[in-house]
């Protein structure tokens, strides 16, 4: 009776929570194996692994996957560097330090699509952008980003809303280090690289998986920065498997590709995240 009271009241939760989770997965499976396309309602029934082979062969696939994993590495290794960098400079007390905390984290409130909208019409404008008019101040021609260097472009945006959020976890890591073991190396003579490579690097190593980690699964679905500045263009050139399914679902209106490819997306995070988080944790042990 004592047992059985508690998970008893614990059911209700539980059994929402596993239904949450599981119906959109297994409604996601379901269509993903039928023939189900709004312009054509008349074709149904069951379709097999036909939905998958469409979505694997489409000429888009290999570029929008490179692309994503292109993005992910990209991101992931500029926010990680630049996060401890910036979470080191800021660790130590200097005049002003709360302000400066507050103005680094507040790039990670702002919405994506008005990241991307800043980022295109201030910042990579070829005319009247500010990365424009310091191209002009050292006599040298405006970059076209988003049509010359569409991906990279994408990457520099996600990376700038991202890096506030590795700083912060950073920062937070740092605070719970031992002062006394990094007083006793400075006397024993270690130098600040051996400092940073022998004791705070391993102290960060389970803050830098959950960054790594929670940064995988978020930027696999990195569409409105996409769908605002390129579109996925020029060509295939900044599309991303999220975009693919966008394009299937909403511009083709096949609901059975667009479930393939999602179910494909969910199996390609699991393999990236176990393989980094592993490299990771070989490096750092």
């Amino acid at each position: 009776m004592n047992r059985l009271l508690p998970r008893a009241l614990l059911a209700p939760a539980v059994v929402t929570l596993f239904l949450w989770m599981i119906v959109p997965l297994l409604m996601t499976i379901y269509f993903s194996l039928i023939r189900y396309n709004l312009l054509q309602p008349e074709i149904s029934g069951f379709a097999g692994l036909e939905n998958y082979q469409f979505f694997l062969t489409d000429p888009s696939f290999t570029a929008a996957v490179l692309n994503t994993l292109m993005l992910l590495g990209s991101v992931i290794v500029i926010t990680v560097v630049g996060g401890v960098a910036l979470a080191l400079l800021i660790d130590e007390p200097f005049p002003g330090r709360s302000l400066v905390r507050i103005l680094l984290i507040s790039p990670f409130f702002v919405m994506p699509t008005v990241n991307a909208l800043l980022w295109k019409h201030m910042m990579m404008n070829p005319i009247y952008g500010v990365l424009a008019q310091v191209w002009r101040f050292f006599g040298a021609q405006p970059v076209d980003w988003l049509t010359d260097v569409p991906l990279f472009s994408v990457i520099i945006m996600i990376a700038w809303q991202w890096l506030p959020f590795a700083t912060l976890i950073f920062m937070t890591a740092l605070q719970s280090m031992n002062r006394e073991q990094l007083e006793a190396a400075r006397m024993d003579g270690a130098s600040y690289l051996q400092q940073l490579r022998y004791m705070v690097l391993p102290h960060l190593g389970r803050s830098i998986a959950v960054v790594v980690m929670i940064e995988m699964i978020f930027l696999m679905s990195v569409f409105a920065e996409i769908f605002t500045t390129t579109g996925g263009g020029p060509g295939d050139a900044s599309t991303n498997v999220a975009f693919l399914i966008f394009k299937q679902a909403l511009l083709n209106f096949d609901a059975g590709v667009a479930s393939a490819g999602a179910l494909f997306a969910v199996v390609l995070a699991n393999i990236a995240a176990v393989f980094l988080i592993r490299m990771i944790g070989k490096n750092l042990d």
